[in-house]
């Protein structure tokens, strides 16, 4: 369940722990362009359903996606495609400049 949106802090905060992980962010690429069946994201990713529907579990449950019926099967697609730019936005070249200043601060 979303936390209440009189909290917007509590809510980005559980938007991130949600991309925080490697495994949720590669189900978010994999979404990003169709609704995928848990049928699919599986051998995607390599892991047994029980897994992939607890991660999928943790993005549903903050908002990031939805699911659907279809006969027995569980379609998941991303909710508001915009999550998409903040995904983008961590760049290999953020990552260098963040560790940079990790690193200078370490030296002082």
């Amino acid at each position: 369940m979303p936390p209440k949106p009189d909290n917007p802090h509590r809510l980005k905060a559980k938007i991130f722990y949600a991309l925080s992980d490697p495994i949720r962010l590669e189900i978010m690429g994999f979404i990003r362009d169709a609704e995928k069946c848990v049928c699919e994201i599986v051998p995607h990713l390599n892991l047994i359903q029980p897994v992939v529907s607890r991660h999928l579990k943790i993005l549903k449950g903050c908002g990031l996606v939805v699911d659907r019926k279809d006969g027995t099967k569980r379609l998941y697609s991303v909710t508001d495609a915009r999550i998409y730019q903040l995904i983008d936005d961590i760049t290999p070249e953020l990552a260098i400049a963040l560790t940079q200043k990790i690193m200078e601060q370490m030296i002082c």
